[in-house]
């Protein structure tokens, strides 16, 4: 799995016969997270996320869908995916979906859904603060002292003007 992200819930993924772009929404658990500090809004992919796991279900119109001028709507209709972490299983007894898998549908019948984008938002939380190198923080963000940004309470100074009214 090295160098390679796990796909998370909003995840965005395009059908190579399709038009549009559309969101993963996993359904198949409500307990595994990944990159999300609150635990609460990422939850993790799994090979379980068939039938339909998109917000919006279509990717628009169906390449393979002729009709006449036009092509019928997308309704896609996943099977499998391919390409995902085998060496962990979730709880739900799916594997992992990584940025490089790819989903099958079933008018396709072959892999053709893949990933743009995984999901994943880097959150930084005042933990990675303090583990940051203080040299290497105030050479790329000069303007910023990373003292006060730990210190979440620590309100004197910093520039912000409270409105009492």
């Amino acid at each position: 799995m090295s160098e390679k992200h796990i796909v998370v819930q909003g995840a965005t993924c395009e059908c190579q016969h399709g038009f549009t772009p559309d969101m993963l929404k996993v359904s198949s658990h409500s307990y595994e997270y990944a990159n999300d500090k609150d635990g609460s809004q990422k939850l993790i992919a799994s090979t379980l996320e068939i039938g339909q796991p998109f917000q919006a279900n279509t990717f628009g119109q169906c390449k393979l869908q002729p009709t006449g001028s036009s092509y019928k709507p997308c309704q896609p209709m996943i099977t499998e995916w391919t390409g995902f972490y085998e060496d962990a299983t979730l709880k739900n007894g799916g594997n992992i979906i990584l940025e490089d898998s790819k989903a099958t549908c079933a008018i396709a019948g072959a892999p053709c859904v893949k990933i743009t984008n995984h999901g994943q938002i880097a959150e930084p939380s005042s933990q990675n603060m303090k583990n940051a190198d203080e040299d290497t923080q105030a050479q790329l963000n000069p303007m910023v002292n990373t003292n006060d940004i730990d210190n979440s309470t620590n309100t004197e100074n910093s520039g912000i003007v409270e409105n009492t009214k």
